[in-house]
């Protein structure tokens, strides 16, 4: 194993420690858990933004803090939950008396912690909402929907979010706009390699210098299919098609999307696909009004990609390129 660490037992702390340090007027520790970040100056007479994940996926989900984007975050071990007390204690430090919508990837400790997290909150008096994002359209069929992971496109849905809650929104108009957003999202993902926990100190799966793996989730679960290595244009149409087929978008729809590194995929390779991706969106009359391309969200050291589409109607596109101060994303 080669990384740039200290202990591995300290690998998610000194991370904390370290984004703050860089960015200390975007993020603050919680003052009651040192497990919880929140926005160095906290908003007010807004509804707040909560999400909470395990480590290892930097920038989600802590990286997604600040003006227009969340109020607060637990945060777990690497690719672990968070406790219920770190979740209570991030809805705590993001409420602001106008309640909390908690945006939660839709993995069962995420999904279970925070639900009672939310009834503990409520039994204090903080009104909650919870939008379980589930974009990964290789985890389920579209006829369970709700069973389907969340991974890149939640990022989409943190900042339309964000951006209405920063109007004075009521909670629930900012959790409606939320779940439009999670409704008009799809993601579908390749892996080319595995990646390394810090504390274990081996791979987490296996996978042949000539393989991929379609679909494979952030923390290695099973995805579609594995296969030999293809050119990447014909990876991308075969991508491409899947994700039409489910989004079920048609000509003159306007759309965002996000070309998103698991990590170790460099910006070069990251462009060929962008370029694969829009000359496919064209060739549909489809209208892309904004291209992501970077990372995003992470599997530690994972090399592979993934693409998310964002179905656009007037409302989400106004709170998708709204102004907001966060160190990982360019309005």
């Amino acid at each position: 194993m080669k990384k740039i660490i200290n202990n591995p037992s300290d690998f998610v702390e000194e991370s904390i420690d370290g984004l703050i340090k860089s960015h200390p007027d975007v993020y603050a520790l919680a003052k009651d858990n040192n497990r919880v970040i929140t926005r160095a100056n906290k908003g007010s007479n807004k509804v707040g933004i909560v999400t909470g994940g395990g480590s290892g996926h930097l920038p989600v989900f802590t990286g997604y803090i600040g003006k227009g984007f969340l109020d607060a975050c637990a945060i777990g071990s690497v690719f672990a939950s968070p406790s219920v007390e770190q979740m209570l204690s991030a809805i705590k430090n993001a409420d602001n008396g106008n309640g909390v919508l908690c945006i939660i990837g839709n993995y069962g400790g995420d999904v279970m912690n925070f639900e009672m997290a939310c009834e503990m909150a409520e039994a204090e008096g903080i009104k909650t909402k919870k939008v379980i994002v589930a974009d990964d359209i290789a985890s389920a069929s579209e006829e369970e929907k709700s069973k389907r992971r969340g991974i890149a496109g939640m990022i989409f849905v943190f900042k339309i979010a964000g951006s209405i809650a920063e109007t004075g929104a009521s909670l629930d108009e900012t959790f409606k706009l939320a779940a439009e957003a999670n409704n008009n999202i799809r993601t579908l993902g390749v892996a080319l390699s595995p990646c390394i926990l810090p504390e274990a100190g081996k791979p987490t799966f296996e996978i042949d210098d000539d393989e991929i793996e379609i679909g494979m989730g952030i923390h290695g679960e099973p995805g579609i299919k594995r296969e030999k290595l293809r050119p990447a244009n014909e990876l991308v149409d075969d991508l491409y098609k899947r994700i039409m087929e489910d989004s079920k978008l048609s000509s003159n729809d306007n759309i965002a999307i996000m070309i998103n590194s698991l990590g170790a995929t460099p910006l070069e390779e990251l462009y060929i696909i962008s370029k694969r991706v829009n000359e496919n969106l064209v060739n549909s009359k489809i209208n892309n009004l904004k291209t992501y391309v970077g990372r995003y969200a992470t599997s530690m050291e994972m090399a592979g990609m993934s693409i998310t589409t964002l179905k656009l109607n007037d409302n989400l596109k106004k709170h998708l390129f709204a102004a907001s101060e966060c160190p990982f994303w360019n309005s």
